[in-house]
């Protein structure tokens, strides 16, 4: 018997308006103009506060349904044992057009094509800002001694679609320096995406073997941002002289946990990028993360400190287990886990 979708199922379709739209709201300030995102949040977390010690922002899936995940989050924080009062959980809602008519929202409310915010692309409106500039505003907030005068870490977290964006800004952000000026720690967590940053024209073979240059002919768009460092968008390019091989430094300098469901492994999972530069990188979700993971080690023989990969046995495309798992417990809130490889 075929079973309900629930509105957390990745498979549910995600070109319908949402259900619930956060009632607070970010503004969010570049050169390219103003805009205001949705926020979910435990607090009024732009006040300033004395006893905040650890940040935790989270990044919805698809279906843009930033309660679900911030409801996952409070799930989570309370298995870590983590407390309101320092515990800091952020959810960015990154909506679609379609959304903002569903609900009235605000003119100033930035919306993006159903799935272009996964890779960093420019709002469709009010004015042209990258679902990375509401993540550079959120840190830089976070950074202000005055407002979080005992925070010491920051985690970006993301599951399948919010997992992308996360991937993706930690190999274009550059406003972690703020935080590090500050002695505050920066972790990115990245639960099953359907795919990932290549950062040379090179793809696996299979499931263990090597790495090749790609036939461009069998896919002209292979290496293309978001699946490689071709066409760059907007966010990179504004930084003069920035070249793959700084991104890359900066990739691999960075503390990045990658989470795979061992169970995620269905080839025609209706939420699975099965676009041609997408099935470069493997067959399924876990095919490329385990991949990807094999790429960056032959890449960096010297080892990557602060780079770990965990397959969570059992585990689907299930960001409720992934983040519940004593890896996922591990990679928010630093509870004690097993070691990665």
């Amino acid at each position: 018997m075929t079973q309900p979708l629930t509105t957390d199922d990745e498979r549910a379709p995600n070109e319908s308006p949402v259900a619930v739209v956060a009632s607070r709201h970010l503004s969010v300030t570049t050169p390219a103009g103003s805009g205001t995102v949705p926020v979910f949040s435990n607090g009024d977390w732009l006040a300033p506060t004395l006893d905040v010690r650890r940040a935790v922002i989270l990044i919805h899936g698809r279906l843009r349904n930033g309660d679900t995940y911030y409801e996952l989050a409070q799930r989570a924080c309370a298995l870590a044992g983590g407390q309101p009062a320092d515990t800091l959980l952020i959810v960015p809602q990154f909506l679609a057009t379609a959304d903002l008519d569903a609900h009235a929202l605000p003119s100033s409310t930035l919306h993006w094509e159903w799935t272009s915010w996964m890779g960093g692309e420019n709002a469709e409106g009010p004015v042209p800002l990258s679902s990375f500039d509401v993540l550079d505003a959120i840190v830089q907030t976070l950074a202000s001694r005055e407002q979080f005068a005992s925070l010491s870490e920051v985690v970006i977290a993301g599951h399948s679609g919010g997992a992308q964006v996360v991937q993706r800004y930690a190999v274009l952000a550059r406003d972690d320096a703020r935080l590090a000026a500050r002695g505050i720690g920066m972790r990115y967590v990245v639960a099953n995406p359907s795919s990932y940053v290549y950062f040379d024209a090179k793809r696996p073979t299979g499931p263990e073997g090597d790495f090749v240059t790609f036939d461009e002919a069998a896919c002209a768009g292979f290496n293309r941002w978001k699946y490689g460092l071709d066409d760059l968008p907007a966010y990179a390019r504004r930084e003069d002289g920035v070249s793959a091989g700084t991104l890359e430094s900066r990739y691999t300098q960075r503390d990045v946990t990658v989470l795979l469901g061992g169970a995620d492994c269905d080839p025609q999972h209706p939420a699975l990028d099965r676009s041609c530069a997408a099935q470069a990188q493997g067959a399924h979700r876990l095919a490329r993360g385990l991949a990807y993971a094999r790429y960056m080690r032959a890449r960096h023989p010297g080892g990557l400190n602060a780079h770990r990969t965990f397959v969570i046995e059992g585990v689907g495309h299930d960001a409720k287990g992934i983040f519940a798992s004593p890896e996922g417990l591990a990679a928010l809130f630093g509870v004690t886990a097993g070691t990665g490889g």
